[in-house]
This record gives structure tokens, sequence and C-alpha cells, in this order.
């Protein structure tokens, strides 16, 4: 068995169903830039949103073992749908590691105000999954909470369409329903949104707030490494390795765009 202190400098393993994720990572690394990180993307088989229960598990954690046989000292799992569908299992099932989910940041968006109207974008899985209705029911007596799954918006972030005039019609019909109902934030319910934030603004408006989870699940992961004695004591920047099922030169260079992508 590795001692603790060979496992400090170890990577954090991060998954996506695709490249979503890599918002999340930017969190991370901002958070704890000394530590470094594999990160998994399974853009062949995304989205995972539309997927049912039982295949969005096994290819999680088919994919998660991926990241365990790297040596991961600690595992993000940087998809909404993901988490819903397998962060329980996974906790009892890898009992020694810690793992962090994702989700929506509902109580931010619900707190901020005196009973705000909410939009939460969302998968369509996400949307259905027993964990975000329970997640609704804590703060719907604070907020007008509306859920939206957004079939096909996540295509446009795993093609690398984050600023196309098509993707603005699409927000535009797809927000079209809200846009009278002066909404006070926007919460993006999946990892890939946050690419798509500039255009969402357009669509809703400068006096809309937009809230996403990638800094609190950044914050999570290094209070659990913190507890378990594995924060890297390095004061040297960190590496950053990036994997997916479509390993084509295009989608690397995707992800290290959108590594690099403001948003």
């Amino acid at each position: 068995m590795m001692a603790i202190d060979e496992k400090k400098g170890q990577p954090i393993g991060v998954f996506d169903s695709g490249v979503g994720g890599i918002s999340v990572l930017r969190e991370l690394i901002r958070v704890m830039p000394n530590e470094n990180y594999i990160y998994l993307g399974d853009s062949k088989n995304a989205p995972y949103g539309t997927k049912p229960l039982e295949t969005v598990r096994k290819l999680t954690f088919r994919n998660v073992r991926t990241l365990l046989d790297q040596g991961a000292k600690g595992l993000v799992v940087a998809c909404n749908t993901a988490t819903s569908a397998a962060v329980r299992l996974m906790r009892s099932t890898y009992t020694e590691v810690p793992i962090v989910g994702i989700e929506p940041a509902l109580k931010p968006a619900a707190l901020q105000k005196e009973h705000p109207k909410v939009l939460v974008m969302a998968t369509p899985m996400t949307v259905q999954q027993e964990k975000f209705r329970q997640l609704m029911a804590r703060y719907e007596n604070k907020a007008d909470i509306y859920p939206l799954p957004c079939p096909g918006l996540m295509e446009f972030i795993e093609a690398g369409d984050l600023e196309s005039e098509r993707l603005h019609d699409f927000l535009q019909e797809l927000l079209a329903p809200y846009l009278d109902k002066k909404m006070d934030s926007v919460v993006l319910g999946c990892t890939h949104y946050p690419f798509a934030r500039k255009m969402i603004r357009r669509v809703m408006g400068d006096m809309v707030t937009i809230f996403d989870g990638g800094e609190g699940t950044a914050r999570e992961m290094r209070r659990r490494l913190a507890v378990a004695g594995l924060l890297n004591p390095s004061e040297e920047p960190g590496w950053v390795k990036f994997e997916n099922s479509v390993a084509t030169p295009e989608e690397l260079a995707l992800c290290q765009r959108l590594l690099k992508q403001e948003i």
C-alpha cells in the first residue's frame, strides 16, 4: 500500500461526460494551483443527460475506475448527471477515496434576495432525479424555482461552438418562455453550460445573476483532501493531463482551448 506522503503528489482525477467539466477543472486549479490533475472526458458517449440511469452509472464507474488505476488520490465527478446517478454508490464502493460531485448552485441563487425567481438550466436526467427534487424542495419556500431541461445545449459546447448565431437562436427559443417573467437569476446546472454563459446573458439580459457550482465543488475537494491529509505540499504549479474517449488531436486541442477560455 502506498504511504500517505507518496500519495500527496498523486493527481486528482476529474471526470465528466465530455468537455464541460473543464469549467470545474478551472476552479480546481484556481483553488489548488499546486495540485496535479488528470481530466477524463467521455465525449464518445456524450450526452449523458438523455441516457437511462443504469447506462449513466455503468459509464461513470468505468471511467472513474480508469482514473483510479492511474493513481488518482481523489475524484471529482464534474458532471451533474453522473453525480445524480452514481456518486452515492461510488462513495460506498471506494470508501478510502475522497469523492466530490457537483450539484446545481440553487442555494446561493435562492438566498440572494427575498424570494427571487430562479431559472435552473439542466439536463433532462438531472431534472428528473430524486437528488434534484430534494434540492429543489429544500428551497421552494425561499424562491420561485423554474427547472428547465435543456436537451441539445451541451452538444454546442462539445462541438466547440460557444458564440455562434446558431447557438444564440437555440437559446433564444429555449429561454423565450422566461424572458417576460423577470428572472432574478439563472443556475447553470450542467458543467458544460458555463461555456455558454456569455450567450445566455445576451439572451436573458444584464440584470440576471448567473450561478454555477464549480467554485463550491473545488473548495469541497480541497476540504476533503485536507481532512484526509492528502494535500500536495509542493509550492510549484501542478500539471494537467487531458484524456478523452474521443482521443483525436482536435478533441484534445479543444480541451486546452476551453481551459484557457474566458467565461
